[in-house]
């Protein structure tokens, strides 16, 4: 296997990326590198469908439960662990698995984003003004969705101006990131071999909807109860996340228990079919569609054995 192979298992969620994930570095003596800006965070086990302690015990995982959710936290931040870890993975001769659906932070690893060097704010909208007028202002809606959906829902996607404000404001303090704007260059550090997987839109909104329905058996109301009593609130970054921002309306009395999940359960298939769309964009993505095998078994064996030929 070549010394700078990478795995990216990327995909909608609910689509089942920490089965396949594990199943992969199982196989391929790969550990697990986590690309999913909810779960770095501790105590938010739910919502965030972080891996179980039993999934954590069949491979090992890296970028999971260890930042505070009132700790300010960066794409800049997320690429230097990032990267750093999969340099670790690497020089042990081990496959680093990336596996996740938060398309920013995978740019943040295929791409050179430089961080460091941006002058102010002033590059970052010269870059969107351009991208807009090559792509159109849903290509930066879709960038915006990925960073903060619930602006994404409030800024109609014709408003170019509006939505170059909101990442402006997003990216402060951060410099400059650029996803997909033709003027940043592949990380030559890194061999990746790119696999999204998906479902059919029936399948993959049914598992979306009983795995919100899981979430709330298993204690998502509670779950943020708890950290709203840790001082936590709405406008904190961590609480942003799907399922996190919809029960705490629900806990200030602004919606009903059953409006919340329903919430809950639209705006994760809105951010699925996002995810969708972001991961199409990337020239080498192969796409793997899990509905086309008879079941789960059979498709864990075809993954593995579309993997052989290729790492």
């Amino acid at each position: 296997m070549d010394k700078r192979r990478i795995l990216v298992i990327a995909g909608p969620t609910a689509v089942g990326k920490t089965e396949y994930a594990i199943e992969a570095a199982r196989a391929f003596d790969g550990e697990i590198v986590s690309c999913d800006s909810m779960q770095l965070y501790k105590y938010m086990d739910i919502g965030s469908a972080k891996p179980t302690e039993e999934e954590r015990s069949r491979a090992v995982h890296h970028l999971i439960d260890f930042l505070d959710p009132r700790e300010e936290f960066s794409v800049a931040r997320y690429q230097e662990m990032a990267r750093e870890t999969i340099n670790d993975i690497l020089s042990r001769e081990k496959l680093p698995v990336i596996s996740g659906g938060t398309g920013l932070y995978l740019n943040s690893i295929l791409y050179d984003m430089d961080f460091a060097g941006a002058s102010g704010n002033e590059q970052l909208r010269e870059s969107l003004k351009a991208k807009a007028v090559s792509e159109g202002s849903e290509s930066l809606h879709t960038i915006l969705a990925e960073m903060d959906p619930a602006a994404a829902e409030r800024i109609h996607p014709n408003n170019t101006k509006k939505i170059i404000r909101a990442i402006e404001r997003l990216e402060a303090g951060e410099g400059e990131v650029r996803p997909f704007d033709g003027n940043i260059s592949e990380n030559p550090d890194y061999d990746p071999l790119l696999v999204c997987l998906t479902r059919d839109r029936e399948e993959l909104y049914d598992r979306i909807n009983r795995r919100v329905d899981a979430l709330i058996e298993a204690g998502l109301i509670d779950e943020v109860k708890s950290l709203t009593e840790m001082g936590l609130d709405a406008e904190d970054i961590s609480m942003k996340g799907i399922g996190y921002k919809e029960v705490i309306e629900y806990l200030n009395g602004d919606v009903s228990l059953e409006e919340a999940i329903d919430n809950i359960k639209k705006n994760t298939r809105h951010y699925a079919k996002r995810q969708l769309t972001w991961f199409r964009r990337y020239d080498k993505m192969n796409t793997i569609n899990l509905s086309e095998y008879l079941n789960e078994e059979e498709a864990k064996r075809g993954f593995i054995e579309w993997l052989e030929k290729r790492l």
